[in-house]
């Protein structure tokens, strides 16, 4: 994705061209021939000093006027604040050199200071918006208005005056406004946006049309599921909106660093020029030292750098359909060492397929009255029963039975004096039925009729091709890897030895499954870091409560929005590893940042204090430093192996 120049950043690039060949031209000449001496006498002094104030304001008035607004706000110690006071001592330790007839030296320092200030600044402004374009990609899926049918007549409205239940027509090349259900038409959907997908999405009736993607053939008319400020597009906009208010610890150092640092050098560049220059009465020298020593200690390179490498980790991220909900999210998972995974719809497709039957002889007797519980539930193993039933035998469910559903064990179904029940054998043996356990690598349905065991149903999953990988990849980092579920141990056991995970539990209900991170947070290391990897459905809670939650799918999941940390747009369980890699990246290069900033800005500040660097080597202790940090926070958004585990 090419990055381009605004307007307003191509006319500040064109000052500084400028300014920089301006600046040039007038320093050649006054280093061949003394612009002053040229012209001669106690006033000679003002050619240059008119020259170099021109290139001056041309290049700093947006700098003198931000210090200005700065300080009539109350924020006074700022790199602003430090660039004015340094040029500006400059200029006036120039004519004072001047109007005494010395030698003169300040006015092209002064001017290099704020032209390679404003380079570093154009710098950073293009570094930030190459990072922002990225995120700005998801930006775009904000619609601008909504087709509806109202009255026979298709009005176009804002989408946050269209409500549930209303149908919205969407034409080829429009965004979809809204999530809801097709109910005429067939197109094709582009969810690059979303999800990072190059591929075209088909859609027809009764197929989900997600908000923020892009209808690209034909014309479809959707009925709305969600209003806007629910909608997938709605929560994804925000959460990338606030992405940038959650600071990692290294950003909040920085922003405290700053705070303290700032009036500090102030301060002690004020204690270099009077000290010393009362006790030598060498006033300029001290004062020329102080003015280096302000420029050099400006901390341009950890303030721009720091939040630029994190906001380029994010919009790296963002480019592969990965959503980080901020850089101390980020920063965490740089550390994450444990990953808990949810078994069904995150190692496992979720597409649940009955494959026997027992006894077989009351095969049909056996799916209807399963499919009497589980008809109009959501969960994959009772669509996969009654889906199982239509199909072998096409009859109609009855649909005159009073359902409940006990959470975690099964169903219950009455009608009059007959009652069905369908779940594990936790169910049966509550309403005290004897069963005997199955040993099954599957899903085992116990189906019983008036206290009375019929049959049952072995429901199995399919494991993701890409599981196997993950996993072997985690644990070769020396990660610990742990799955929860709650199929049976035999199932269990089955996908722990097909994925090589580590360490799993079975048979959890639902609260187990918070019950057990709690027990693994409690045994884990002070600088270990626990990941919860679920599908964003039922796993809320346990992503809330788990140090970084990650939830796969999350395209339509309010669940998966609202709960996790980090969202991986596409069902790709490669993308953890490709987060982890961006993480590690991201860390690497603020620690590399924060170390070589440091380091050469108190090499200079020390020598500027001792009379053994000038000027120029200041410049190059904070515009230099600060570039070269700047140009090291952009490998962040380098581009990333999507293959490499």
């Amino acid at each position: 994705m090419k990055y381009r120049l605004s307007k307003k950043e191509k006319r500040i690039g064109l000052r500084i061209l400028l300014s920089l060949a301006a600046f040039i031209v007038v320093f050649a000449v006054d280093k061949s021939i003394d612009l002053a001496s040229s012209v001669g006498g106690k006033l000679g002094w003002l050619l240059p000093f008119f020259l170099y104030l021109a290139i001056y304001i041309a290049i700093g008035c947006d700098v003198l006027y931000r210090a200005a607004r700065n300080i009539a706000h109350g924020q006074v110690f700022d790199e602003n604040f430090l660039m004015c006071v340094a040029t500006l001592g400059a200029f006036a330790l120039a004519i004072f050199r001047g109007v005494t007839g010395q030698e003169i030296e300040g006015f092209d320092e002064a001017c290099a200071v704020l032209l390679f200030y404003q380079v570093g600044e154009f710098f950073q402004r293009y570094a930030t918006g190459k990072s922002r374009k990225s995120i700005s990609a998801l930006m775009d899926i904000r619609p601008d208005s909504a087709n509806v049918i109202r009255g026979g007549e298709t009005v176009e409205v804002s989408p946050d005056e269209v409500h549930i239940g209303e149908t919205i027509v969407i034409n080829p090349g429009e965004k979809v406004p809204l999530d809801g259900v097709c109910i005429s038409g067939t197109s094709s959907l582009d969810l690059k946006a979303l999800t990072g997908e190059t591929l075209p999405s088909p859609i027809a009736q009764g197929g989900k049309v997600i908000s923020g993607s892009v209808n690209l053939e034909g014309k479809i008319e959707v009925q709305v599921e969600k209003e806007f400020y629910d909608s997938t597009v709605s929560k994804i906009l925000e959460l990338v909106e606030n992405a940038a208010d959650k600071k990692s610890k290294a950003e909040n150092f920085i922003t405290k660093f700053a705070r303290y640092y700032t009036p500090t050098v102030v301060i002690c560049a004020l204690l270099l020029a009077v000290i010393p220059g009362a006790i030598t009465d060498d006033w300029a020298g001290w004062i020329y030292r102080a003015l280096s020593f302000l420029v050099v200690s400006c901390p341009c390179a950890l303030v721009i750098s720091i939040p630029l490498s994190f906001f380029a980790g994010i919009g790296a991220a963002s480019r592969y359909g990965i959503l980080i909900k901020g850089s101390n999210y980020l920063e965490k998972f740089s550390k994450a060492n444990i990953f808990v995974f949810d078994k069904t719809g995150t190692l496992t497709k979720g597409n649940f397929a009955v494959t026997a039957v027992t006894p077989a002889d009351r095969c049909e007797e056996i799916l209807r009255l399963a499919a009497i519980c589980e008809q109009g539930l959501s969960h994959p193993i009772a669509t996969s029963i009654v889906e199982c039933y239509k199909n072998e035998f096409g009859a109609d469910i009855p649909s005159n039975y009073s359902i409940k559903n006990e959470a975690g064990f099964g169903v219950v179904a009455s009608c009059e004096d007959e009652v069905l029940l369908a779940g594990n054998a936790k169910l049966m043996r509550q309403y005290g039925i004897n069963c005997d356990a199955t040993t099954d690598a599957g899903t085992t349905v116990y189906v019983a009729k008036n206290g009375a065991l019929i049959g049952t149903i072995l429901i199995e999953d399919e494991l993701k091709s890409d599981s196997p990988a993950l996993i072997g990849a985690l644990n070769g980092m020396g990660a610990k890897t742990v799955m929860l579920t709650g199929d049976s141990e035999a199932v269990a056991a089955k996908v722990a030895s097909a994925t090589g995970i580590s360490k799993y539990h079975a048979s959890l209900l639902p609260a187990d499954k918070v019950s057990k991170v709690e027990e693994l947070l409690a045994e884990k290391g002070k600088n270990d870091v626990l990941c919860f990897v679920g599908d964003g459905i039922n796993d809320a809670p346990v992503l809330m409560r788990s140090d970084i939650g990650i939830a796969m799918g999350g395209v339509g999941s309010d669940a998966a929005i609202e709960a996790s940390d980090i969202v991986l747009m596409q069902d790709d369980l490669n993308g953890i590893p490709l987060a982890k890699r961006i993480a590690r990246r991201t860390m690497n290069i603020v620690t590399e940042n924060i170390v070589f900033s440091l380091a050469v800005k108190v090499a200079i500040l020390i020598l500027s204090a001792l009379g053994i660097t000038n000027m120029w080597i200041a410049v190059f202790g904070d515009v230099g430093v600060a570039i070269l940090a700047i140009l090291n926070a952009m490998r962040v958004g380098l581009k990333y192996n999507t293959d490499k585990k």
